[in-house]
This record gives C-alpha cells, sequence and structure tokens, in this order.
C-alpha cells in the first residue's frame, strides 16, 4: 500500500511503446509526484531494461518470454523483480503497492490486464481504447463494482473529461470527437486503391505508433473513439459525433442540454492527457510548447467521408448493433492491419475485409468475457482465412 498519499505509484504496461515512454518523460519531469512500481514490455527487451535501470521500479514483466533470461541476467545487479509471459501481466497488477495502473498496451491484448487491475481495485489510466471496444459494458459495469476510476488517455477522450469538471450533474446532449483526417484527407477511393504502408504512416500532426497510425489513416482510429467514448461517458450511441478538425488544435467538444458548447485546446501533444489523467485532480506546471493563436489564423471543420473511409461508418454499425459486434470489428481490424503492414493486402482491402467478418462471425447479444475472448479467436481465424 502506498503510503505517502502525495505520491502516486503507477504501473505502466507498454513502457517502451509510445505512450509509454511518453509517460515516462512526464514521471521524469515529476519524481515527487510519481514513482513507478512496474514497467512492462513484450518484446523490446533492450529498452526495458534501459528504463528498469533509471526508474528502479519493484518489478518488470517481459512479455516474449524468450527474452527473460536476458532480461533477468541485465538486472541482476539491481534490486527488480523480473517475470515473463502474459499471466504475469495480470498478477502483478495486482501489487499491492500500485495506486494506478497505465494500460499502454496496442489492443486487445490488453484486455486481461485492464480487468485484472480493476479488480484489484486499482485506479485506471486508460490508453489502451481496445479494452472498451471490445469488452465496454463489462469493464464499465467491472469498475463500478470495484470503485475503480478509469481516466482516459486518449486526447479526444481527455478533452472530454476535461470539458467535464464542474459540469457531471448537467446531461450531455451531445459529444464531438475531433479528427484530423489523417494523411489521405480529401483523397478517393481510386487515389487510396495504391496507397503504400510507408503513406499512410506519415500522420500530419501526431506521433503515434505503427498500428494507431494505420487506424487513423482509415479512421478507424476514430470509429473505435466513438465505441470508447459512449462507455466512457454512459452515452447513447447517437449523442457521439465525429467532425474533422485538421489542426488538430480543438482535442474535442461537449454540448450541454442549454445548448452551450466546451471545447478542450491546445497543440499535439500526448503528454498532456497522459500527465492529466495521472495527477487527476490536479493540474502539474509543465514546461509543454504553448499554443499561440497568431501561428493558428483559422480552425477549420468538415463532415468526414464516410463512404471513402467505409472504416468509421462500419464502427458506428458495430456500436449501434451491440453484443460482440465491437470485438469482432476490433479483433479483423488488428489483423488486416497487420496484412497490410506487411504488403499482403492494399489499403482498401482493410474496411472490405472488416464487413465480411462482421457478417460471418457469430453475433452473442449480451456476451460474457468467455463470449469476447471466444469471438476474438474465431474472428482472428476467419479473417487470416480472407487475407
Amino acid at each position: 500500500m502506498n503510503t505517502n498519499p502525495e505520491t502516486n505509484h503507477i504501473a505502466i504496461l507498454g513502457s517502451t511503446g509510445s505512450i509509454g515512454t511518453q509517460a515516462l518523460e512526464v514521471v521524469r519531469a515529476h519524481k515527487k509526484e510519481f514513482t513507478v512500481e512496474v514497467l512492462t514490455a513484450h518484446h523490446n527487451a533492450d529498452l526495458l531494461i534501459l528504463q528498469a535501470r533509471e526508474f528502479q521500479p519493484n518489478a518488470v514483466v517481459i512479455g516474449d518470454e524468450a527474452q527473460y533470461q536476458k532480461v533477468k541476467e541485465a538486472l541482476a545487479p539491481e534490486d527488480i523483480k523480473v517475470y515473463a509471459g502474459t499471466e504475469a501481466l495480470s498478477q502483478v497488477v495486482q501489487m499491492e503497492s500500485i495506486d494506478t495502473v497505465l494500460t499502454a498496451i496496442v489492443g486487445y491484448a490488453g484486455l486481461a490486464s485492464t480487468i485484472a487491475a480493476i479488480k484489484a481495485g486499482k485506479q485506471i489510466a486508460l490508453a489502451n481504447k481496445e479494452t472498451l471496444v471490445v469488452a465496454g459494458e463489462l469493464v464499465t459495469s467491472l469498475a463500478k463494482e470495484n470503485g475503480v476510476n478509469i481516466y482516459p488517455v486518449d486526447s479526444e477522450h481527455s478533452a472530454i473529461f476535461q470539458c467535464l469538471a464542474g459540469e457531471f450533474h448537467n446531461k450531455i446532449e451531445k459529444v464531438y470527437l475531433t479528427a484530423s483526417g489523417g494523411p489521405f484527407r480529401g483523397r478517393n477511393k481510386a487515389f487510396l486503391e495504391s496507397v503504400k504502408k510507408e503513406q499512410a504512416l506519415k500522420h500530419p500532426n501526431w506521433e503515434m505508433g505503427a498500428k494507431i497510425t494505420i487506424d487513423s489513416s482509415t479512421l478507424m482510429n476514430k470509429g473505435l473513439e466513438v465505441i470508447e467514448a459512449r462507455w466512457l461517458f454512459h452515452l447513447k450511441p447517437e449523442q457521439v459525433d465525429v467532425i474533422i478538425h485538421p489542426q488538430s488544435i480543438i482535442h474535442s467538444i461537449v454540448q450541454f442540454e442549454d445548448g452551450s458548447m466546451k471545447a478542450q485546446m491546445g497543440l499535439p501533444d500526448m503528454k498532456l492527457p497522459i500527465q492529466y489523467a495521472l495527477a487527476y485532480p490536479k493540474r502539474l506546471k509543465s514546461d509543454f510548447p504553448r499554443f499561440d493563436f497568431l501561428q493558428y489564423p483559422s480552425l477549420t471543420f468538415e463532415k468526414p467521408d464516410t463512404d471513402t473511409f467505409r472504416c468509421l461508418s462500419l464502427a458506428f454499425e458495430a456500436l449501434n448493433r451491440g453484443g460482440n459486434m465491437s470485438c469482432i470489428l476490433n479483433a479483423a481490424n488488428e489483423v488486416v492491419v497487420a496484412a497490410f503492414l506487411k504488403d499482403r493486402i492494399g489499403f482498401n482491402a482493410i474496411p472490405e475485409i472488416i464487413e465480411k467478418a462482421m457478417a460471418r462471425v457469430a453475433f452473442v447479444p449480451k456476451p460474457l468475457y468467455a463470449d469476447y475472448v471466444e469471438t476474438d479467436q474465431e474472428t482472428r481465424a476467419i479473417t487470416a482465412g480472407m487475407i
């Protein structure tokens, strides 16, 4: 148990990825406020070792069991426990010394450890949107049962959360998630037919990992965020909308019943929402670059092109269907994005294959955890068979 209430003892799941490394930058700048208890990585043993030497966590987990010996030997001089394998993730988050778990593992892989952390009563800083996409109803119910708060790390959901400060008793009429439109905004299907991964990986505003960058180029990332917002803020599907905002300065907007709107603004920098989630309800002083209105004399907005970028409309369809449909959507998307990154399918095939998977995988109206696991496995097998 944390004996110092002024210090937040955190576990960072996925510490070597984009969110994890930026979270450690936040910790580095606020050593009095944060103590690192656990660091985990899947493959990147070298960076995990460097991070462990610097931050001296209680324990580390390397998901790739083949690298266990390498990590253990490298950290032998340190007083750090070393574990390996995916099961260890779900066990280590239950450590008594942890206050908050930052879930920054990419994709479905983050679900089990997040659920384990919630059951152990840990506060969650959620960077793994797939957890709520796959099993939103189950996860939010568990959080309520265990008295656990879920603090959003996605910039759009953090924006909504910040806009709701002092407004929690006022009803939301609608939320608008903003999207940059990605690198192919304004392009048509004919252009997208010949797009290569190198083009899709060049996001105009944000520096992110490969999977989320491809999702941003297809607008699937925004679709997943729509589903996440529905569960995070207890909204109906029709209360969530998407608007293209190429400058990425307004991160999201909340509209209340009286017609008033609140928007959270700032330069595109993930360290701010990470810091807000870890330090809530305090705002910590930072040296992040400040926004200058004169550098952005024009902020523009457009309607998303859901005909060209079908992934966004498929996400809304999954949200409206409910049940395990969002789990199907997510699993199919993870498989096709991995295939696109290996040059095995074209860009336009991404939504085509996902749509076919949504039609073929068994629909479960009221899924339990076991149903989500089975749905994920079935969807991956069926989707892989179409590639």
